[in-house]
């Protein structure tokens, strides 16, 4: 084959390429006379129909075929032999080909930068630390008594308020006739739980047991009985019995509802989740001002098509979820030129932190992709079966935890390798940072997933 390069600007490489005839031709009736051996043509035994019968029927296919085997294996050969490495799939543009002619088609592409990582050493960060309080667990084992909730039986005769169970009976009827559902004894209904029609509960309260009252209600209009949408009803209402919410005892007893063998057990562990808590945060904390490091201390070209499906991908999903608020006031233009800057910070970091794993070898592992998965049932409490099993069979959906993994243990790795400072602080430093938005959170600690993948698989490292 013949190569001429047509551009090389930045990292922008054009090539044209020309196959010639002699070669299209020699592998084209290679081909033909490979079918004529082993096609059966109606009249003729297998390798004696006329060539010329093959080439009417084979021919236009034949030659397609041979087309795309000789682009495939001439642009692997220019890469191997120049070293290039595509950010994408280069793009390929034929020219006039007739039969008998040479095959001439344009190759342009955008390589991988060269990245050369800093010294580490000279990036210094914080990580904040965190003392559990006290409070905070006696807050959390208030919400778990809250989950544990419990009533008592009220002997004095007082008027019932929201949050208190009426044991009650009810008969309902609209325009006076009886309707199925409508009726029950010795019901349990709790003031404020909006089990009922609205009303219908506020219109029990500052009765008494032994009280009776008529209750009218409206159904809604899209109340799923279409009978009764839209209709008033009257309930006639006995009270027999007022219950109170009861605190949960905080025992052994009520440990062992959880699991936990002892109400100190439940406390040291119910300390543990907290202290996890707090350090997952201060881990995110640590890991956007590392990112923001890298960002200032690294500006090398990055390939204009991996920002532009990068950015492509940030406004598709602001589509998806609207426009934040904090953009009123800013025309198109600027918000578009602010989400390219994200998406090309993004790419910079994805192949930064790539360069940095292939230098030392980071991979990812079974056990790591297991983690993830069992990480990812974890917030599906109930469905933790259901969704292993979607994973393990479904190989495109395991793909895509495999860039969040590696970026992770990138950064694990960089922790070892930078100075880190600890500094005392609060639960409020580390909510600040968890509600930051987009613009100051979020989008300065993520990388881009596609520029990560396609350094590590034009390394042929991808594990």
């Amino acid at each position: 084959m013949q190569v001429a390069e047509k551009k090389s600007e930045g990292l922008k490489r054009e090539y044209s390429i020309t196959i010639p005839a002699n070669d299209i031709a020699t592998q084209v009736e290679s081909r033909l006379n490979e079918i004529s051996r082993t096609t059966r043509f109606p009249g003729f035994r297998p390798g004696k129909a006329p060539v010329a019968m093959v080439k009417q029927r084979y021919g236009d296919s034949v030659r397609a075929e041979v087309m795309e085997k000789a682009i495939n294996n001439s642009t692997r050969d220019l890469l191997s032999e120049r070293k290039l490495r595509p950010a994408m799939q280069p793009k390929v543009e034929l020219g006039d080909f007739a039969e008998g002619q040479d095959l001439t088609y344009t190759l342009s592409m955008e390589v991988l930068p060269e990245v050369k990582p800093i010294d580490m050493k000279n990036i210094t960060i914080e990580r904040i630390t965190v003392d559990v309080a006290d409070n905070e667990v006696d807050k959390a084992i208030a919400e778990l008594s809250s989950m544990r909730k419990s009533t008592k039986k009220v002997d004095e005769a007082r008027a019932a308020k929201m949050g208190d169970t009426l044991k009650i009976d009810f008969d309902g009827t609209v325009d006076g006739t009886p309707r199925p559902g409508m009726k029950s004894e010795n019901f349990m209904l709790e003031l404020g739980s909006k089990s009922f029609i609205d009303t219908f509960e506020e219109q029990l309260v500052g009765l008494k047991v032994g009280d009776e009252k008529v209750v009218t209600v409206t159904f809604p209009e899209n109340y799923h009985a279409k009978e009764l949408a839209s209709q008033v009803a009257e309930f006639k209402v006995k009270i027999h019995e007022l219950h109170e919410p009861a605190a949960a005892e905080l025992n052994d007893d009520f440990a062992k509802g959880f699991g936990i063998e002892s109400f100190d057990k439940l406390k040291e562990q119910i300390k543990s989740n907290i202290a996890d808590t707090y350090k997952a945060a201060a881990r995110t904390k640590s890991k956007r001002q590392l990112l923001d490091e890298l960002a200032k201390a690294h500006s090398f070209e990055v390939p204009e098509g991996m920002v532009d499906f990068e950015f492509n991908s940030i406004w598709q999903q602001r589509g998806q979820q609207g426009p934040d608020p904090s953009e009123k006031g800013t025309t198109e233009e600027e918000i578009r030129a602010e989400y390219r800057d994200i998406a090309e910070r993004r790419v910079r970091l994805g192949l930064l932190l790539a360069e940095i794993g292939q230098g030392h070898k980071i991979e990812i592992t079974q056990e790591d992709l297991r983690q993830a998965v069992f990480a990812q049932a974890r917030n599906y409490p109930g469905q933790e079966r259901a969704v292993v099993e979607y994973y393990m069979k479904n190989q495109n959906a395991m793909e895509t935890l495999r860039a969040p993994i590696y970026e992770d243990k990138v950064i694990d790795y960089l922790f070892e390798l930078v100075n880190i400072t600890e500094k005392p602080g609060t639960v409020d430093d580390l909510k600040s940072e968890e509600e930051m938005d987009d613009e100051n959170g979020a989008t300065s600690e993520e990388t881009s997933e596609s520029a990560t993948k396609t350094k590590k698989k034009s390394s042929g490292k991808e594990s």
